[in-house]
């Protein structure tokens, strides 16, 4: 099959430059605009492998969250919550997209929640993959920071696939080879940041404010999100939908590649 890989490019919003790989097009099969928003130490390009799936029945966009990739990075930004949340906003609205189906993935997750807050426009349909449930009071991510931390510092090395397979063992030679290739771009204030924001933003406060369609599909194996927490999401927003992929730690595609389209159902309308 044909990829459906368009091209990347870049648009000034919320005062940055903002990095963005693009799939499928108006030419898919509803043409509706799918925004993609990434984890802690994901580049848009390391999600290429679901983004072209993607991009065969929606006209996918996946952000290089900043500090990430090749978005604007250093020490002169902030990285807080509320102004990554606002990035997606203006991403949304610098490329005039309309009747989104706005996705996140982890911190990505937690991302969009904020931005539905902040007045995130033109949002159809919300799907959150594997949010971080931890904040005040709350029991802890159960990643820990120096995993991020070390692993970043050896790419900015020059690590390769061996290093890497250290700290992601059952990943494939094609994603370790990204991984390694990419993490350095990672600016480890704004991942040190992300992660105690973790533990120190309450995002539950955002979800009964959601007035859209929101798909909650959690990794079976990843210890994030579990049973008590989904009957708390679910009383926050009773109209949550709830999926699980069984098979799956916290990077779902990454462990079970049809797994992860499976759990999405019906819910974007044609099956994935």
């Amino acid at each position: 099959m044909s990829s459906t890989f368009l091209y990347g490019a870049n648009v000034h919003a919320n005062g940055i430059r903002q990095h963005y790989l693009r799939y499928g097009g108006d030419s898919t099969s509803t043409g509706q605009p799918l925004v993609l928003i990434p984890g802690i130490t994901s580049p848009a390009v390391t999600w290429g492998f679901v983004a072209e799936r993607l991009g065969q029945h929606f006209d996918t966009y996946v952000l290089d969250v900043r500090g990430r990739g090749l978005s604007s990075s250093g020490p002169e930004l902030g990285y807080d919550t509320n102004t990554c949340a606002d990035d997606v906003i203006a991403f949304i609205r610098a490329l005039q997209l309309e009747n989104v189906v706005l996705a996140g993935h982890s911190m990505g997750a937690r991302f969009t929640i904020r931005a539905m807050t902040r007045g995130a426009e033109n949002v159809d349909k919300l799907v959150l993959i594997d949010p971080p449930v931890s904040g005040p009071g709350r029991r802890e991510y159960p990643s820990k920071l120096p995993w991020y931390v070390d692993s970043i510092r050896d790419c900015l090395q020059g690590a390769d696939i061996e290093t890497m397979r250290q700290y992601c063992p059952t990943w494939s030679e094609e994603h370790l080879r990204l991984r390694a290739e990419w993490l350095h771009t990672c600016f480890e204030p704004a991942i040190v940041q992300a992660f105690e924001e973790f533990h120190s933003v309450d995002i539950h406060q955002d979800l009964p404010g959601i007035d859209v369609p929101t798909l909650l599909i959690c990794a079976g194996k990843g210890g994030v999100i579990q049973d008590a927490d989904k009957a708390e999401i679910r009383e926050l927003l009773p109209s949550t939908r709830i999926a699980t992929a069984e098979n799956a730690g916290h990077m779902i595609p990454w462990d079970d590649y049809e797994g992860f389209f499976d759990a999405f159902g019906d819910f974007l309308g044609p099956e994935l």
